[in-house]
């Protein structure tokens, strides 16, 4: 490994201050840029908590980059002595037949993950704030919990620092050039040479690269807090929680213990336009939707919300990332389109696009994810 290379990171949000921190740890020389200053809310790390969970619903073949974010989690919270993530379980409910609850079991019996299935009955006595309907499954991840992004984000970036990182905060960068050798960096104060650049720019991916050969659709999504009618949200058990079907929901408890996060899936958030120029006003009719799931599934949550945030996240037609070497720019690292499911991976991304960026290649299992010979429109 020749951990003497200078290393560029563009984005110093949920991946890229996981990367700076990889790097850094490794001796490499690291400079960050980021148009805001790491923990900002103006992309997807925002909403004070995001899921940590073992068991996936998208592919199995995530779960070993899981188990490899689970030790750098631990390792984070170490160095930095901060609590980052909390492990409060997590209910995962659906219809038994439903894809997504099949990938759970089997991920959960390919890696003997700790787990309790539980029927109708057995929920309602155990958490009454849920209710199912008949030919559901559900199924708690005990190795689950919440993260909390913004503090993540500052985290890791500040423990970079610490070991030697330099990051240009409110500093966009506008145009990354392949050079012999290494790359360019060019910023409104000037450009920099670098052997290599980790690009981790989240919702700016297509601004940034306007000839990158896949589709990153970035969509606008809302997150809102409803304050419970009863305590039992708030009991001894307090996990998070994700619905597969007939609507894709998710929701946390909030760590204050007076209101209930909850928030959709890609296919009901609309697209997000100019991310420069968010829209970040909640329209009374796009809360629908979540009356309708209170109704239906959680009646005891008082149905006004008293909150609202915006974000924004990046998805891909698989809605599996992009993970490596630009095409015809081997100096250039890509991590993009984690469409909704990245931060709980975050450290092992962080830690891949480090493996990428001092040697060329990472012995994590990412041959699904990777840009290398991928097809996808």
């Amino acid at each position: 490994m020749s951990a003497s290379k200078r290393v560029a990171v563009v984005g110093v949000g949920t991946m890229g201050s996981q990367a700076a921190w990889r790097l850094a740890a490794r001796g490499a020389e690291v400079v960050g840029y980021d148009r805001y200053a790491p923990g900002h809310d103006r992309s997807a790390a925002g909403g004070e908590t995001r899921i940590f969970r073992s068991a996936h619903f998208e592919d199995s073949r995530y779960v070993p980059l899981l188990k490899h974010a689970d030790a750098l989690w631990e390792e984070l919270q170490r160095e930095t002595g901060r609590e980052l993530r909390s492990l409060t379980g997590c209910l995962l409910m659906g219809p038994t037949e439903h894809q997504q609850m099949a990938t759970v079991l089997k991920s959960i019996a390919d890696h003997g993950l700790d787990h309790e299935v539980l029927d109708a009955e057995s929920l309602a006595k155990r958490f009454p704030q849920f209710r199912i309907e008949d030919g559901d499954a559900a199924v708690l991840d005990r190795h689950a919990g919440f993260i909390r992004p913004e503090l993540t984000v500052q985290s890791a970036a500040r423990r970079a620092e610490q070991l030697g990182a330099r990051i240009h905060r409110y500093t966009p960068v506008r145009e990354i050039v392949p050079v012999a050798g290494g790359v360019e960096i060019r910023t409104d104060a000037g450009t920099e040479s670098f052997d290599t650049a980790v690009v981790t720019v989240g919702p700016w991916v297509n601004d940034l690269l306007p000839d990158l050969p896949w589709d990153v659709d970035i969509r606008r999504l809302i997150n809102a807090w409803y304050v419970p009618t009863t305590d039992t949200w708030f009991g001894q058990e307090r996990p998070a929680f994700i619905r597969t079907a007939p609507t894709h929901c998710y929701g946390l408890p909030s760590p204050d213990g007076v209101s209930v996060k909850l928030g959709l899936s890609r296919a009901l958030h609309r697209p997000a336009g100019d991310p420069n120029q968010l829209d970040r006003t909640v329209q009374p009719e796009e809360l629908e939707i979540f009356t309708d799931l209170i109704g239906r599934y959680m009646p005891d949550l008082n149905p006004d919300p008293t909150r609202l945030s915006v974000y924004m996240e990046g998805y891909t037609e698989s809605s599996r990332p992009l993970v490596g070497p630009l095409p015809g720019a081997e100096n250039v690292v890509l991590l993009a389109g984690f469409s909704g499911h990245g931060f709980k991976l975050s450290p092992a991304f962080g830690d891949i696009a480090a493996d990428l960026a001092l040697d060329g290649t990472s012995p994590q299992p990412i041959d699904f994810i990777s840009t290398l010979d991928r097809t996808e429109a």
